[in-house]
């Protein structure tokens, strides 16, 4: 092949916590790695631009590539919000020196990469939760519609429903737990600190509280139990859908993926597939199949 027709493939992985990058060649060599912060549609389409930008730019100066292998690289991003209105749009009108960029929700490339391209589907349980997948040229959207109407099962709603059973338990509606007592003691055991508190709390400082709640529902607390047992349950429901819409393959992903296994059903732990690779894998994927003239998803 000569040097004209060597492509080199970027992917990008750009999250509310950090965004990665990485170069590879078309034999998957790694060829170089880039790290920056947040890159989310939340921080507007310049934020999450230059968080990028810093991510590979790093992965191209550790590439140690001159302004003509730059020209060769396909590239695939993967960003959180991207489902919202306009932004693939906003995105693909940037200027950039590649030879082709596509951009995508950062769950596309994780759901890429969690099945090597093929089809199949992902659960997300994290501060949010949703069911995502691919069969047959059909994409598959279940949940995920946003907090608090949606994202059952989710860090979000696990900490929403220790909240209203710490309500519960101050007022003796139901019996008061170790749990209960921790998260009353975290306001002063005021209820009006709780009220305080929910007027300008948002998914993620709901989702702060899961841990502990997991943590006692190991220990055995009645009330923690029946909570990680109810999100469980709608995690179980979210993978179930997911196969009856045909989904060849399933994985768990997020954070809370590891902590909530062990609470599925043993049918739905049984099917469930470990994932091939990550969201980098998968904006890899996508940058491939740019190169190749494929559609994206």
């Amino acid at each position: 092949m000569s040097e004209g027709h060597i492509h080199f493939y970027l992917g990008i992985d750009g999250g509310g916590t950090g965004c990665r990058a990485r170069i590879e060649d078309t034999h998957g060599t790694v060829l170089g790695q880039g790290l920056s912060g947040p890159a989310t549609t939340r921080l507007g389409v310049d934020g999450a631009w230059a968080s990028v930008r810093r991510a590979f730019e790093a992965a191209i100066d550790e590439a140690g590539f001159n302004e003509k292998q730059i020209a060769r690289i396909h590239a695939g991003v993967g960003l959180a919000g991207m489902r919202r209105k306009g932004a693939i749009a906003a995105f693909e009108a940037l200027p950039h020196r590649f030879a082709r960029i596509v951009f995508a929700s950062d769950s596309d490339t994780a759901c890429l990469g969690a099945h090597s391209g093929l089809d199949g589907a992902i659960a997300i349980a994290g501060t949010g939760s949703v069911g995502l997948g691919l069969v047959k040229g059909r994409r598959l959207r279940i949940g995920g519609y946003g907090f608090p109407i949606s994202d059952e099962g989710s860090g979000a709603d696990i900490g929403l429903n220790a909240v209203r059973a710490a309500l519960q338990g101050h007022d003796g509606r139901i019996p008061l737990s170790l749990l209960l007592t921790e998260i009353m003691n975290r306001f002063d055991d005021d209820p009006a600190e709780v009220v305080a508190w929910m007027d300008r709390a948002s998914a993620t400082d709901y989702a702060t509280l899961a841990p502990m709640v997991l943590r006692h529902a190991d220990q055995g607390d009645a009330a923690a139990r029946r909570i990680v047992q109810d999100a469980a349950a709608q995690i179980d429901m979210l993978v179930r859908t997911l196969f009856d819409q045909k989904a060849p393959r399933v994985t768990l992903l997020g954070g809370l993926s590891g902590p909530l296994e062990p609470w599925l059903s043993p049918d739905v732990r049984r099917r469930l597939k470990p994932a091939d690779g990550d969201a980098v894998d998968g904006a890899i994927i996508l940058a491939r199949r740019a190169a190749e003239g494929l559609p994206s998803l």
